[in-house]
């Protein structure tokens, strides 16, 4: 340790015992180590050093303090001390793929020395993150990335059989250097609610990742199943056994609706990849989402800056398409928005006889402007994506159609002036979908969202159709929380939280059921509502 690290280590501690002093953060420990990851870019090595440092000096073995004081030094030219954090990570815990995954321009000075080759020839493997499954009736997509580019097999087999028997599948891919070294395997013609086991593998490696997934029920028939919801994921190591919580639920799929990795700089790239990958190397999320289908849209924190948005222009401002394809490298959704020429991480599911729209509340939302004379509306959706909406409703014959927001639909969920980056503040654009299903005489539908930091229940009355019920989650590993809102039907926001939709179309009344459960695994609340309670009256 040299003498300047010794020094600002000395004033720290002497800062911290001074009356007064608090606990560095603890509400919004997210955001320590990817702010310092930001200074870290922005060349303020120092700067991102004592917080390290200052940190590591409250919070003996903080994981991700001496990681970023690992980069921190590596970029000051300080490799014997970047080394030093590195052994002492590893040492308490980290996993050694955190400094091979990167962000690497950053590592680069401490990848490339003879000391931390030597350590990775012991402790380094290919298979850094994943895998990662979402499935349909008859596919599975499985998502991974590895240290560099190299082979990978994805193999599957119905439970029961072995995975040389007839109903085995498999296929080969490559990671590629251009999608930040990850790829997606897809295997068809797989059995529509059928149990699989699989291995997801480097093929120059013998380490198998092993896991088992279950396809969804087939399309457009009556079933029973439970999904997940939840945002509001911030990374807090006390918290992130949530994903064992969620897993032991066995869920057919979980949904995140954004401020799934809280990134909050859209303009630094290496930023947002620290972010994605401090979540994607914990053992607890790993094992989450290799055996439960992942779908993701994102909110303001994992696309911009709080309550930011993005504008009508798919180039402007410059940094959304390479957040974007950010977003894409990290998440194996079926499909994002209009592809390549309509950039967007909306898209369709079907389960079953239920249909799950999943919105971009960010890319192209705009604030209302004048041009002119006129003014336009403000609009959350923007015109490809609201175009594309309404005609999939329209055409939807599900049972249940589940519209999945980044940001509450109710009045009155987020209180104030803040509540205009709710649909509070876009609420033509709401009235127009919401007049839609009344004139199409669109039933079934129901409401899920997230961005406030707790789990309620909103009912939404209709002078002209039946009430709209929403549904919102945003707890799952914040430590931060919004308070209960009055005008809600229930509001939880004590621990961290998520939300289950259990469908029943089997019925002769079909059933959506909402469940709160808590991190240890508690319902808080129960509500069931019948198909009958959801039909426009003829």
């Amino acid at each position: 340790m040299n003498t300047r690290t010794k020094c600002t280590l000395m004033l720290i501690a002497l800062l911290l015992s001074l009356p007064g002093i608090v606990c560095l953060g603890q509400e919004q420990y997210k955001k320590l180590a990817r702010d310092s990851m930001a200074d870290i870019v922005d060349g303020r090595y120092n700067a991102a050093i004592r917080q390290g440092a200052g940190y590591l000096a409250e919070q003996p073995g903080d994981l991700e303090s001496l990681y970023t004081l690992a980069v921190a030094h590596a970029q000051d030219g300080q490799i014997a001390e970047a080394l030093s954090y590195v052994t002492r990570a590893v040492e308490a815990g980290l996993p050694f793929g955190r400094f091979l995954a990167g962000p690497r321009d950053l590592l680069e000075p401490l990848t490339q020395s003879a000391g931390f080759k030597a350590l990775a020839a012991e402790h380094g493997a290919l298979l850094l993150h994943g895998p990662m499954i979402s499935v349909t009736d008859t596919e599975a997509r499985c998502w991974g990335r590895t240290a560099q580019e190299a082979q990978v097999l994805f193999r599957a087999w119905e439970t029961g059989t072995g995975p040389s028997d007839e109903g085995g599948r498999a296929c080969l891919g490559r990671t590629d250097q251009m999608r930040d070294f990850t790829t997606v395997l897809t295997l068809g013609g797989l059995k529509p609610d059928t149990q699989y086991d699989y291995v997801f593998q480097v093929t120059t490696e013998d380490t198998k990742y092993t896991g088992r997934f279950r396809t969804f029920p087939p399309k457009g028939q009556a079933a029973r199943f439970q999904i997940g919801f939840g945002g509001g994921a911030g990374y807090t190591p006390k918290y992130e056994r949530m994903w064992n919580t969620v897993a032991a639920r066995e869920l057919t799929a979980f949904l995140f609706l954004g401020d799934n990795v809280y990134i909050d700089h859209p303009t630094r790239q290496a930023v947002q990849q620290y972010c994605y990958y401090r979540r994607q190397s914990r053992p607890e999320y790993r094992r989450f989402v290799a055996g439960t289908p992942i779908f993701a849209i994102w909110d303001d924190h994992d696309f911009t800056i709080n309550d930011g948005w993005g504008g009508p222009y798919i180039h402007e401002p410059a940094w959304k398409v390479p957040v974007f394809r950010t977003f894409m490298n990290n998440w194996n959704n079926p499909s994002y928005g209009g592809g390549a020429t309509q950039p967007g991480c909306w898209f369709q599911l079907a389960i079953g006889d239920v249909d799950v729209f999943m919105l971009d509340g960010r890319y192209y939302r705009q604030k209302g402007r004048r041009q002119g004379l006129e003014v336009t509306s403000p609009s959350m959706l923007g015109a490809a994506q609201k175009q594309w909406l309404l005609a999939a409703l329209r055409d939807s014959k599900a049972t249940f159609k589940v519209l999945a927001s980044p940001v509450p639909w109710s009045p009155g969920a987020k209180p104030g002036r803040a509540g205009m980056d709710t649909w509070e503040g876009f609420h033509e654009e709401r009235e127009e979908i919401f007049s839609f299903l009344e004139k199409q005489k669109i039933g079934g539908v129901i409401l899920i969202s997230a961005d406030r930091h707790r789990s309620d229940a909103w009912k939404n009355e209709r002078a002209s159709g039946y009430p709209l019920y929403e549904f919102e989650s945003s707890r799952l590993t914040n430590i931060h929380t919004h308070g209960i809102m009055p005008g809600s039907l229930y509001g939880y926001n004590e621990k961290c939280s998520f939300g289950m939709l259990a469908f029943d179309t089997v019925a002769a009344d079909p059933t959506v059921t909402y469940r709160i459960v808590n991190i240890d695994n508690d319902v808080l609340y129960t509500l069931e509502l019948k198909k009958s309670q959801l039909t426009h009256q003829r």
